[in-house]
C-alpha cells in the first residue's frame, strides 16, 4: 500500500466482506433471541445491512473497481464470540442469552462504526464527496442500530437478566 487510495480500497474490501458475514449471521441471531423486540431489531438490521452492501457496491463502482471482499479476521472473531449465544442459547437463561446476543451485536456495531467513520474521512480526503455521503448514511444507520440495542437492553433485557 503506497497511497491513501490503496488504503481506502483495502478497508472498503474489508467492510464489504464483513457486511456479507453479518448478513449470514443476523438471521441466526434473530432466531436465538427470545424477546420479540430483539428479534425485530435483528431482522430490521438485516434489511439495513443489505442496503449497506448496495451502497458499498456503489462506492466500488465510483472508484472504478468491481466490488470484492477480503477476509476480515476482526469481524470473524467478533462473530465467533457471538456464536456462543446462538449455539448454546437453549441451555442458557433466555434473558441472559438475549443480553449476550446484544453484547455480541454491539461489538459488531462498534467495529462497523469505526470502519465506516474512517472510510468516510478517507473518501473526503480523496475528493470522493458522493462516496463520503453514502458512507456517512451507513455510519448513521450503524449508530442508530447501536442505540436501538442499547435501548432494548436498558429497558427490559438487562433488568430481567439481573434478576435471573
Amino acid at each position: 500500500m503506497q497511497t491513501l487510495q490503496d488504503l481506502f480500497m483495502n478497508q472498503l474490501k474489508d467492510i464489504y466482506y464483513a457486511e456479507k458475514e453479518i448478513i449470514k449471521t443476523l438471521p441466526k441471531m434473530a432466531g436465538a433471541a427470545s424477546q420479540s423486540s430483539l428479534k425485530k431489531a435483528f431482522e430490521r438490521h438485516l434489511e439495513e445491512s443489505e442496503r449497506h452492501i448496495e451502497r458499498l457496491e456503489q462506492v466500488f463502482e465510483m472508484m472504478g473497481e468491481k466490488a470484492s471482499g477480503k477476509k476480515c479476521e476482526a469481524i470473524e472473531g467478533i462473530i465467533d464470540e457471538g456464536k456462543e449465544f446462538i449455539k448454546n442459547g437453549k441451555k442458557f437463561n433466555p434473558d441472559v442469552n438475549d443480553a449476550g446476543l446484544i453484547a455480541a451485536a454491539q461489538r459488531v456495531e462498534h467495529y462497523e462504526i469505526a470502519v465506516y467513520g474512517t472510510l468516510r474521512a478517507f473518501a473526503e480526503h480523496l475528493g470522493q464527496e458522493h462516496a463520503a455521503e453514502l458512507l456517512q448514511r451507513t455510519l448513521n444507520e450503524e449508530k442508530q442500530a447501536d442505540e436501538k440495542l442499547t435501548g432494548i437492553a436498558g429497558s427490559t433485557i438487562n433488568e430481567k437478566a439481573a434478576d435471573a
